[in-house]
């Protein structure tokens, strides 16, 4: 059993030879009701090589019981634990501004690890949101959640949730009723969407890889690594999904024109530099789908000031 060899390989730990309990074995499986993601969750949890394992296997133990446990309530009750545990530290103080920062920021980086249309590392996340300005920051985020997300020990490597079950219980508000920990896809998007925006201000610029004058691409010997050098994977995706972030924007409230006035500078300024971009990428057509789901948000925002 998966909880039996955390014995063999903690030795520094004060286990006794015959933990677990099979007591707390039996408990534990009719927690987890048959959902392996359940079981998976829980021994990632207990296993923790920052905490005591009879104390983690102690917190999942005495856990309410739930009459309902089939379907969603398990899961919903074993995230909303961990997670609870992950910040334990910070105390229940949660009008601290300080303690704010923290929930925040932890929202920000797991929105947009759980909604990037493709899987981005912590170099890239640090690039890409503004907020963090280095890997070390998204690392500090996102390190007290290695049981719900795959933080890989390198900067490069993608950032995964373990589960599909972890962002459809985060981004439902009726099962993620901790507001410090729910989040909001609408919320998000436009985050993502702005960074994204911001990002492309920064960096994009004319011949952006130092080509030669009118050089045929496929006569560039180095290209991938001149990709590499000079645009990223943070500026590749932010070029690529910038326009489905803003397909998943709400088109009312307070953050619509802050979004249209990005938007109008990007075109006025970047337009070009960023069509060079999808070119050196060979991804042109993306740009068609992008002017599609522009010219879409537009419609929805026009006709929501011609309800109003």
């Amino acid at each position: 059993m998966r909880l039996a060899e955390i014995t063999r390989n903690r030795s520094h730990c004060d286990i006794t030879k015959d933990w677990p309990p099979s007591s707390d074995v039996d408990i534990l499986c009719e927690k987890a009701a048959g959902l392996f993601i359940y079981a998976s969750t829980a021994i990632k949890f207990v296993a923790s090589r920052h905490h005591q394992p009879p104390r983690r296997l102690n917190i999942l133990i005495s856990l309410p019981q739930n009459t309902t446990h089939e379907g969603v309530s398990g899961i919903n009750t074993l995230y909303t634990e961990i997670l609870r545990q992950a910040y334990y530290d910070l105390g229940p103080d949660d009008q601290n501004p300080d303690n704010q920062e923290v929930y925040r920021r932890f929202r920000s980086a797991v929105g947009a690890v759980l909604l990037a249309f493709n899987p981005l590392s912590m170099e890239s996340l640090s690039s890409l949101l503004h907020d963090f300005n280095t890997p070390s920051d998204i690392s500090t985020a996102l390190n007290p959640l290695h049981s719900l997300l795959l933080v890989p020990e390198g900067t490069e490597a993608s950032i995964r949730a373990f589960h599909k079950s972890l962002p459809d219980f985060l981004m439902d508000s009726r099962r993620c009723q901790d507001t410090r920990f729910f989040v909001d896809p609408s919320v998000h998007h436009t985050e993502i969407l702005l960074s994204c925006l911001h990002l492309m201000e920064e960096r994009l610029k004319k011949n952006i890889c130092n080509l030669e004058y009118c050089a045929n691409l496929s006569d560039v010997d180095d290209l991938s690594a001149q990709r590499k050098e000079y645009i990223g994977e943070a500026l590749e995706y932010t070029c690529t999904f910038w326009t489905k972030h803003l397909t998943k924007s709400p088109s009312s409230g307070p953050e619509v024109e802050g979004v249209q006035k990005a938007i109008d500078k990007f075109f006025t300024t970047h337009l070009l530099f960023w069509i060079e971009v999808l070119i050196i990428m060979e991804n042109l057509d993306v740009s068609v789908h992008s002017i599609n789901d522009i010219q879409q948000w537009y419609t929805l925002v026009s006709y929501g000031h011609v309800v109003h």
